[in-house]
């Protein structure tokens, strides 16, 4: 007797169909086409977490670049003055740092400032 898939393959359908779910047009609806997309969209999410990472260092660099320079000081300095001085804050809690508490950040450039002086 010939085995044909019904309700399994329907169930993969389904699946598949679940995770298209919000794509636009054929994209969303036919079978070939949502197969294609989400490889493609798994590639994209696959290299985007690494990617992720690389922006969001960056981000911090520019705002302690930004912060740094309001105190007269370079970035590349800061880091160098950061290390000499022993202070082992990370560029995501400086940038935040910057932010949310200037104070804390203005004593920190101090030290730094000190640091390069010695």
């Amino acid at each position: 007797m010939r085995t044909k898939k019904g309700s399994s393959r329907t169930q993969s359908k389904k699946r598949l169909f679940k995770k298209a779910k919000g794509f636009r047009g054929g994209r969303g609806t036919l079978l070939r086409t949502v197969k294609e997309t989400l490889v493609r969209a798994g590639v994209f999410a696959y290299r985007d977490r690494k990617v992720r990472k690389r922006v969001f260092r960056k981000l911090w660099i520019v705002r302690l670049n930004a912060a740094a320079r309001q105190h007269g000081i370079r970035y590349s300095q800061f880091v160098y003055g950061l290390k000499k001085s022993g202070i082992e804050l990370n560029r995501k809690m400086l940038s935040e740092m910057a932010i949310h508490d200037p104070a804390g950040f203005d004593s920190v450039c101090e030290e730094v400032k000190a640091a390069l002086a010695a």
